[in-house]
């Protein structure tokens, strides 16, 4: 069977981890980005074409609808969306200097970007031919969706906002057999977080903020969109999936 997966900002870090594991899955994958990389190019050259980079930029409405067209011509239809594209602030700055600009920057890509990618994609989904697959819409969010950060406000108000349209779409398309998930990273060992890595070594090493006592990779992320995108999960949606070496527990 022919199943095609969109991973947007999939040519680096936990993206990246999830077109390996989704090629290994036997998908045929669109993979959204802004560049290519070298890792991205060499899974391209091994495909025999089941891998396609498409080049986007999610901050803006005009260019997701040009890049779905585009998996459209390339694939012929689309079975699963991993909105995974995002980006931090250029600058980290405590809540009371937050620029208009920055919070423009991070929550064009992180939830517009999202959520009218989502809009786009479940509207194809809505018109296809219907297989024996449920298709699937899976969210990459972040701890930071309830973790407040005091110097990247703008990033943690675009995460907590993933969260409501995960809600918002699982309800509306249900019905459809279209089911919504989301996935909230923990510490992740990303291009992203390697300027904080002494920090965070800090807090899982010495001061215990992981139950589990380790970085967590983009394999742990992409081995979960693996699961939730199987046809064994058919009866939830709008579920929430933390990946974060169990910091959402609660401890004394």
């Amino acid at each position: 069977m022919h199943r095609v997966a969109v991973v947007t900002g999939g040519a680096k870090g936990i993206g990246f981890g999830v077109v390996q594991q989704l090629y290994e899955d036997r998908f045929s994958i669109a993979c959204l980005g802004r560049t290519k990389t070298s890792g991205i190019k060499n899974l391209i050259e091994q495909s025999n074409g089941k891998v396609q980079f498409i080049p986007t930029d999610i901050s803006n409405v005009e260019k997701i609808k040009e890049s779905i067209d585009n998996v459209i011509s390339k694939f012929g239809r689309i079975d699963i969306l991993v909105n995974n594209a995002g980006v931090a602030p250029k600058e980290r700055n405590d809540i009371l200097s937050t620029t208009p600009e920055s919070f423009d920057f991070v929550v064009n890509t992180n939830l517009k970007g999202t959520y009218f990618m989502t809009q786009t994609v479940a509207n194809v989904m809505l018109k296809q031919d219907k297989t024996d697959f449920p298709s699937k819409i899976i969210n990459v969010s972040s701890m930071s969706a309830y973790t407040s950060s005091i110097n990247r406000g703008e990033y943690c108000i675009s995460k907590a906002g993933i969260s409501m349209v995960t809600t918002l779409f699982a309800d509306r398309l249900a019905e459809y057999g279209i089911f919504v998930y989301e996935i909230r990273p923990g510490i992740i060992k990303t291009d992203m977080t390697s300027t904080v890595e002494e920090k965070y070594n800090q807090l899982i090493e010495e001061e215990g903020i992981l139950p589990i006592k380790r970085w967590g990779t983009p394999k742990d992320i992409a081995g979960v969109v693996s699961v939730l995108s199987s046809p064994k999960m058919c009866y939830s949606t709008g579920d929430i999936i933390n990946v974060d070496g169990g910091f959402h527990i609660r401890r004394l």
